[in-house]
């Protein structure tokens, strides 16, 4: 995927060096946008091996509306971990395991009285939107809530998508994204965007078209460069296709819901061999 390539290259060529909360420091940009054709293939790096079960468990997850970490490693995934635990969520005043009102919170029930789930349902309310006027400009869900982002940890990173219906036939989505980790993180939003539009085209009888994202602060921590110079080295391979299997009647919200990892498979994905970095907490 040589959009990934040209993003990381363009912050070693452009970055500065910035301090951050972590004590790292990272190279950093400030605005950047790049895009991707649905049509063309499934958006997924191929310089370096990226798990795509873990990126779709972790999507349905936030689609269920759950910010309890057990759940997502009860199926082997620890990309949460270092946040659920006792230290971190202890601060305020929950439990080991409760993340607070993160993206799944925000995305089914925004602006509700964290852990009830008394809010605004934005997921519903953009299916929904989308099947009955298609032409909106308002098919937006915001995973910010100002004041709950300082009641977890790690406040929402990417923030708002915003869906387009192209003549009444195509999707695209555009995600807005406060600050990235390059290396890390970057790779897990691409394919989980991508991967949400195809399940949010699926289910509205929609075909796929562009993916775009949009950042605000796009970084590569400074403990990460010799990794980045490694897949830079790497020529990017074609990218897979992705179908979707036995979910023929999955229609509207209640269909989106239904889609389990076993309805997907990534056809042709052959990356080069993982790359591994440490995450900055």
């Amino acid at each position: 995927m040589r959009q990934y390539n040209e993003l990381l290259d363009y912050i070693l060529k452009n970055g500065k060096i910035q301090n951050d909360r972590t004590g790292i420091g990272t190279i950093s940009v400030f605005g950047y946008q790049t895009r991707f054709n649905l049509q063309e293939g499934f958006p997924i790096v191929t310089t370096k091996a990226v798990p795509f079960r873990w990126i779709a468990e972790e999507l349905f997850w936030f689609l269920s509306g759950s910010t309890d970490e057990k759940e997502l490693r009860k199926k082997g995934i620890d990309i949460w971990a270092e946040w659920a635990d006792e230290e971190h969520t202890s601060k305020f005043g929950r439990k080991a395991g409760d993340l607070g009102p993160i993206y799944g919170y925000q995305w089914r029930s925004f602006g509700g009285d964290y852990p009830e789930r008394n809010g605004f349902d934005q997921i519903k309310a953009v299916v929904e939107e989308i099947q009955k006027n298609p032409d909106s400009r308002r098919l937006i869900v915001s995973a910010w809530h100002p004041r709950q982002a300082r009641e977890v940890t790690l406040p929402p990173c990417h923030t708002l998508f915003q869906f387009k219906v192209e003549n009444r036939r195509v999707l695209h989505c555009q995600l807005y994204q406060r600050s990235a980790d390059a290396f890390l993180g970057v790779p897990f939003n691409i394919s989980a965007y991508a991967l949400l539009t195809h399940l949010i085209a699926h289910v509205c009888d929609l075909e796929v078209g562009q993916f775009i994202h949009t950042f605000g602060d796009l970084h590569i921590y400074r403990n990460h460069i010799e990794q980045v110079k490694i897949v830079l080295a790497r020529n990017p391979r074609p990218l897979p296709k992705l179908e979707i299997t036995n979910a023929e009647d999955y229609k509207g919200f209640e269909g989106l819901l239904r889609f389990k990892y076993e309805n997907l498979k990534l056809q042709g994905y052959n990356p080069h061999e993982k790359v591994a970095a440490p995450v900055a907490i």
